[in-house]
């Protein structure tokens, strides 16, 4: 399956079982047609061993890799643990591997802008385009300062540039190397590519926002310390009490966090941020980021029928009037938590509404996107990402 984007190509190819042979034989095709070829391939957990065929295959044919490691993929509307996505691009995208991520600030934020900077270079951006192009980030899920990280790169790139993005690694939210290119494989990095100015992205998460508002009052990442100034466990099991009859215990918590998370309050929306652990002195992690004072709701997880996700997502295509015929979509794995078995539907119900011949794809632990007003990133937990 193939899609224009502009005066580029895009192709994807799902691998149901990763042979080096089979790989070579895609790959050869592609490269046959379009000499400038370069690969995104995303792979499941389950089959992190066979990154090295995947880069072997790539070495072969000569044909510059990304790649990167989800929970799971997305192949005929369900969630899979096996295989592989190559997704080609006929022209090589400008890209970049950082690592180490999470070193002193400054140095951090110099890897990461220089990185940048130089991907447009490679590219040939002119810095005054009035359609910039879309600075496309897969991070560590482990890195716990990201919203840190891309308030960073907007302050360097500002409007130059447009943001979307994704977290990979593993679903326990345990450290594993889960960034790669040709060579290597990493953990604590950041893959970054520069694609095409009329490349449109468009998130949802649809979740209900509440009016009623908290104060962090201590933070440190992903971590909320107190809450009104109290411990952030008793907060939260206080208000999911009184306002659901519902009695958070250490044995039942993650059955319920995903479905009551918490929403940072923005300038321009409230952000999703799933609990995912917590500890003996009340404070409790989340996958994203909370700074310092900012004010949260405590948000309930809508039930499919109620969730206006998938009609976002659509408005958002069809608002466009460059239409693609497949989709890259991410899917965040705290959604796919929260709704169950429903989560394979509301797939069915995307491609359905949609109307995309095809859907590639993987679920993700944290989804990035620039707003609508400034173009500042903002990063996102239960939301879908669809890029076409």
């Amino acid at each position: 399956m193939s899609f224009a984007i502009g005066a580029n190509m895009f192709f994807s190819k799902y691998i149901n079982k990763i042979e080096r042979q089979q790989l070579q034989a895609q790959l050869a095709d592609w490269k046959l047609l379009y000499p400038g070829l370069g690969v995104l391939a995303i792979l499941p957990e389950a089959e992190q061993s066979r990154v090295g065929d995947v880069q072997l295959a790539c070495l072969s044919e000569g044909i510059p890799l990304q790649g990167a490691i989800f929970p799971k993929l997305i192949a005929a509307q369900q969630f899979v643990s096996s295989g592989v996505w190559l997704i080609g691009f006929a022209i090589c995208p400008a890209w970049f591997l950082v690592e180490n991520v999470e070193s002193e600030q400054a140095v951090r934020h110099d890897l990461i802008n220089r990185a940048i900077g130089h991907a447009l270079e490679e590219c040939g951006s002119p810095s005054d385009a009035k359609t910039p192009p879309t600075l496309f980030l897969i991070f560590d899920s482990m890195t716990p300062t990201i919203g840190s990280l891309l308030t960073g790169i907007y302050h360097k790139f500002r409007k130059n540039l447009r943001y979307a993005g994704v977290n990979a690694g593993s679903e326990t939210f345990q450290p594993m190397p889960c960034l790669f290119d040709h060579e290597k494989v990493v953990e604590n990095g950041l893959l970054g590519m520069i694609l095409p100015d009329d490349l449109k992205v468009t998130l949802a998460h649809g979740y209900p926002t509440p009016k009623k508002s908290m104060q962090a009052t201590s933070t440190s990442g992903n971590r909320i310390d107190k809450i009104d100034g109290k411990p952030a466990m008793e907060v939260y099991r206080n208000i999911i009490r009184e306002e659901y009859g519902i009695e958070i215990t250490a044995d039942n918590f993650y059955d319920y966090a995903v479905h009551y998370p918490f929403g940072v309050v923005s300038a321009l929306e409230v952000l999703v941020r799933i609990p995912v652990a917590f500890t003996e002195d009340g404070a409790i992690y989340c996958v994203g980021e909370i700074p310092p004072n900012s004010l949260l709701r405590l948000l309930r997880a809508p039930q499919l029928q109620e969730s206006e996700c998938v009609s976002t997502l659509v408005q958002g295509i069809a608002g466009n009037a460059s239409q693609a015929d497949c989709a890259l979509l991410f899917y965040c794995a705290g959604r796919r938590m929260h709704f169950g078995k429903q989560a394979e539907d509301e797939l069915v119900e995307f491609k359905a509404q949609s109307g995309m011949k095809q859907i590639a794809g993987a679920l993700s632990l944290g989804e990035i996107t620039s707003d609508n007003v400034v173009d500042f990133p903002e990063f996102h937990n239960a939301a879908m990402v669809c890029i076409f």
